[in-house]
């Protein structure tokens, strides 16, 4: 069953940055008066925000088993439970909701219809830490992180495997590392032309950017890109990246920090770009989710 709840005043508390709280001086990537809108604080842990194409802004209540959309109505409809504690966010290049399922370890595909698909269970015979994040590629390749985070609906108390970065070929035929030496791997995103990757050390407080061979998804020339690690990322059509944690923060694509978003709750986990024009940035944090009109638009 589908639920609607239509966003009025009466219905949510809606709480906005005065200007005295966001940057004095003109910024380059927030809209000129713009205020951090929240949207509702009814969740238990939001995350995994992801787009689809008509601008419908999909996210999970991890510890609820949930996944929601905020509609570009400004409606908030429940999708689906039993969502196998979805963390990450993507849809793949046919409207499939890629789902980084932490119940199992798995990274499943959802169909419109919720018709769920199991793409990967294991990695040699070795039950994966708990996909976290995603990332598609222009050929349907998808990228993810596997950290290891201990859940309290977990029977087991330890890893069997590292925590690594995987790709996954288009055809779903291979899966294969292509980072193994990051202390804690997070949020991951791509540029749109297939060329960068960036990954988030959240355990190393680092994020770093790589080439991708666009000919088997092999990365290389792994760089710092930002002493700040990340939960989750996302990028603008400017090439500039977004970190979560405290907030959000804002790196050029020379990994100079531009902007800082403060935002009222104790941690900042994810976030994507979304609405109609794709640019509103929706932001998952804690218990809430929040909006703020933006000058540039998401990544496309």
């Amino acid at each position: 069953m589908i639920y609607f709840i239509r966003i009025f005043p009466i219905t949510f508390l809606f709480l906005s940055l005065t200007a005295a709280s966001l940057p004095a001086q003109e910024s380059p990537v927030i809209a000129n008066g713009a205020e951090l809108t929240l949207i509702s604080d009814q969740f238990s842990f939001t995350e995994g925000p992801a787009t689809d194409a008509d601008g419908n802004v999909y996210f999970t209540d991890q510890p609820n088993n949930d996944i929601w959309i905020y509609n570009t109505n400004g409606e908030l409809i429940h999708f689906m439970d039993k969502s196998g504690r979805a963390n990450g966010l993507y849809f793949d290049l046919d409207g499939n909701l890629l789902a980084c399922a932490d119940e199992k370890s798995e990274l499943w595909s959802i169909s419109p219809e919720k018709e769920v698909t199991v793409l990967v269970d294991n990695f040699n015979g070795k039950r994966l830490n708990g996909p976290n994040d995603l990332w598609v590629d222009p050929d349907g390749g998808i990228y993810f992180t596997d950290p290891y985070y201990q859940r309290d609906y977990w029977e087991r108390t330890e890893s069997e495997i590292d925590e690594r970065v995987y790709y996954l070929t288009p055809d779903r035929k291979d899966l294969f590392i292509v980072a193994d030496d990051l202390v804690k791997p997070n949020g991951i995103i791509g540029t749109s032309d297939g060329k960068t990757l960036y990954i988030a050390d959240i355990g190393d407080g680092k994020t770093y950017s790589y080439s991708i061979d666009m000919h088997n998804g092999y990365l290389s020339d792994k760089t710092l890109f930002a002493e700040m690690g990340s939960d989750g990322v996302t990028l603008d059509d400017e090439g500039n990246l977004y970190l979560t944690g405290s907030g959000v923060t804002v790196f050029d694509k020379n990994g100079k920090q531009i902007e800082h978003i403060p935002v009222p709750q104790n941690w900042t986990a994810n976030l994507t770009f979304g609405g109609v024009d794709n640019q509103t940035l929706f932001i998952t944090a804690s218990t809430a989710v929040y909006t703020l009109e933006m000058k540039v638009k998401g990544m496309k």
